[in-house]
Order: structure tokens, then sequence, then C-alpha cells
């Protein structure tokens, strides 16, 4: 496959995963659906925004940067060959790459740590002792009162997060190889192939 038809393909999977990374977080804003819950009491990892910096927009910038990489370029099939685009991706790849690591790194604390939320009159992190041992055990996720169902909102959307993350982490990758390939190789597809 030519670094351009690579990077093109690799930037769409980052489009789509960034932008599933930002809703999944927008959802974490408003566990079970409901907007009634203030502040000080949501998690901190869900406040920390990863999936809509780290995961999002981090990662959106390089995909947008991989897509436009793909197509023609400056000088087409010819003396440069989408250096210039292929270079502009390499730091965009490098910039996504941290942001994939953020969420991944955030999202897991989240997992382990569990929610905040109200059990025997009190708001805490109460399963953050079990180390993420109440992930198995789901008769515990019916102890915290309030938000209603917000373990299972929790695990659900910050899974999403850790996986999705997890295939950035892997496509940027992909995409910071191809597009370094790409600066010194030059594109493959002959002339007037390129769209």
């Amino acid at each position: 496959m030519c670094t351009g038809k690579c990077a093109r393909c690799v930037g769409l999977w980052l489009i789509l995963l960034s932008l599933g990374c930002i809703v999944a977080n927008a959802l974490l804003l408003v566990p079970n659906g409901k907007t009634t819950w203030t502040q000080n009491h949501l998690s901190l990892q869900v406040w920390l925004m990863a999936g809509f910096v780290g995961g999002g927009l981090m990662v959106l910038c390089p995909g947008i940067a991989a897509v436009r990489a793909g197509g023609k370029g400056c000088c087409g099939a010819g003396c440069c060959g989408n250096r210039c685009r292929m270079l502009r991706s390499v730091f965009c790849s490098a910039f996504g790459l941290l942001g994939a690591i953020y969420c991944l790194s955030v999202s897991g604390t989240g997992l382990r740590i569990g929610p905040k939320c109200l059990m025997k009159g009190e708001w805490g992190y109460h399963f953050k002792e079990t180390s993420g041992g109440y992930l198995f055990n789901k008769t515990q996720w019916n102890l915290c009162e309030e938000p209603p169902n917000v373990v299972a909102w929790n695990v659900t959307l910050f899974s999403l997060l850790t996986a999705a993350s997890g295939l950035e982490i892997i496509l940027c990758g992909i995409q910071l190889i191809n597009a370094t390939l790409g600066v010194f190789c030059g594109d493959c597809r002959k002339k007037g192939a390129a769209e």
C-alpha cells in the first residue's frame, strides 16, 4: 500500500475514533443521562476531559493531517511527492500519540478507582480500595445510591475510552512510521492516480 493511501485510511479511522471519544466524554458528564449532578458529584477523571481533549481534539488533528497527507499535495507525484504534508503528519501524529496516551491513562485510572457516588450517606470514591476488583463483582454496583446506575455508566464509557485510545495509540504509531517513510521516500502513486 502506498504511503498516501495508508495515510488516508489511518486518518479516517483516527477521525472516527476521536469523535467517539468526544461523545463518550460528553456522556460521562451526565450520569444516567441526567444533568442534575453538580461538579462535586462527578469524579476527577470525568473532569480531566481525557476523552474530549486527549483522545478527541489531540487525535482529531493528526487524523485530519493524515487525510490531507493522503491527497495530491503541492507538487503531486512530481518533485516532492507530497513530502511537505507527510512531514506535517509526522509532527501531528506524535502530538496525537501523546493525547491518546493521556486518554488511556486517565480512563484506566477512572476504571481502577471507580466513580464518585453516594453510599451510606457519604459522597466519595468507595471502590478505590478494591483496585478495580469491583469491576468483576456486579453486586457491589448497586451499593451506590446516587447518581443511579453510575457504576455501570462509568464502567461502560471509561471502557470505551480505554479501547478507543488504545486503538488511537496503534494508529498514530502506524501513521508516524508511514509519514516518516513518506517524507524520505515520497508517495508511490503514479502521476494522475493521486486524488
